[in-house]
């Protein structure tokens, strides 16, 4: 089995607890002869700000270029509040996004059977839900320029962040949804905001264009943004994949998330376009943030790091039997009753970030 390079950017907050659970799971693998990964750490974030007054180093920025796979933890925590605003924690990972040119996110949002209580949603309207959404990365008004604020005649102050998108960045993104559609339920749901917004205009016309011309197997539908959020959460299992902008796409995932129980329990992948030999630039990572308010207690769920860690075995190394198993392990530790705090229920046995790793190490390695 040819060796594969992985590096680990913990980062802050509950980043670095979680990551080492990711670090237990890739030793097993290791010694399973499952896999064969080199792994690397880096600095990302309020550490590498720390450390080297950037929110990452050209050097951990050469490594993540050169990886295989790269997998994020956390970035950011009051400590950096006040640093300036091009070296703060959130900047080390939207660099990152960008010269790696990982323009398609994919969030799923699954409701395990054991967690449907969980949900501040009926039980009903989430068991069984598995949506994926898919945000388009780079592009939008993130990265739009101008992004400024400016000092009026008036003495009053503007503050201008714009939207751009070209039809480049709608194809190729619109093509990646279909693309994953066609492996779940043949279903995409287009969201923008057509109504108001020239961007959304151009988003609709040129998701239609490429359904038309390479995808009438798929089921297309268009919804405008807001609308799509009211029914995340009126009646979520009617999406199977959705495909929107980077600012809706960000926020509609975060809605998303919620209906699963915890923000601890999703991954993340961010991906670049396939290269001549079909590999492309990634980086996995779960949705949770830094959470500072619980960070070096031992309490972090670690569930979505390790899923993170599935999601890189199917998307970058081709092992979806590796990820089936790790992902089955999960599955079966928490049919078994464990429960990180975020997600505890009366009657389930409460247990620490490192016990719940252990777990579904030994879950893997008994099945």
């Amino acid at each position: 089995m040819a060796t594969q390079k992985i590096l680990l950017l913990p980062g802050d907050g509950i980043g670095p607890e979680v990551m080492g659970e990711v670090r237990r799971a890739i030793e097993w693998m290791n010694s399973q002869g499952l896999t064969s990964f080199e792994v690397e750490e880096g600095l990302v974030g309020g550490a590498a700000y720390d450390a080297h007054g950037l929110s990452i180093s050209e050097d951990d920025m050469a490594r993540a270029m050169a990886a295989d796979a790269v997998l994020f933890g956390a970035v950011g925590g009051p400590k950096w509040d006040d640093v300036p605003y091009d070296v703060r924690p959130e900047a080390g990972l939207l660099r990152l996004r960008k010269d790696m040119e990982l323009f398609a996110n994919l969030r799923p949002a699954i409701c395990f059977g054991a967690l449907a209580e969980a949900s501040s949603l009926k039980k009903e309207l989430v068991e069984g839900l598995d949506i994926l959404i898919v945000r388009e990365l780079t592009g939008g008004v993130y990265f739009g320029e101008p992004k400024e604020i400016i000092e009026l005649e008036n003495g009053q102050r503007r503050g201008i962040d714009t939207q751009v998108y070209d039809t480049y960045e709608i194809e190729r993104i619109a093509a990646a949804a279909f693309d994953i559609a066609r492996t779940r339920d043949n279903r995409v749901c287009s969201m923008e905001k057509r109504n108001v917004m020239k961007s959304g205009v151009l988003w609709n016309e040129v998701v239609t264009e490429v359904h038309k011309r390479d995808y009438q197997d798929v089921e297309l539908t268009h919804m405008l943004a807001d609308a799509g959020g009211m029914q995340l959460v009126r009646a979520p299992k009617q999406f199977d994949v959705i495909v929107t902008d980077n600012l809706f796409g960000d926020m509609l995932s975060d809605v998303a998330a919620m209906l699963t129980g915890s923000l601890g329990m999703l991954p993340s992948a961010s991906l670049g376009a396939a290269d001549a030999n079909g590999k492309r630039k990634s980086l996995y990572e779960p949705v949770h943030g830094s959470a500072p308010d619980i960070a070096g207690n031992g309490i972090a769920n670690p569930i979505a790091m390790l899923s993170s860690l599935a999601m890189c075995l199917r998307y970058s190394f081709n092992m979806g039997d590796v990820a089936d198993k790790l992902e089955g392990a999960i599955t079966s530790v928490l049919d078994k009753g464990l429960r990180t705090g975020d997600i505890m229920q009366d009657g389930m046995t409460k247990v620490s970030t490192s016990q719940m790793g252990r777990a579904v190490v030994e879950e893997m390695a008994t099945n």
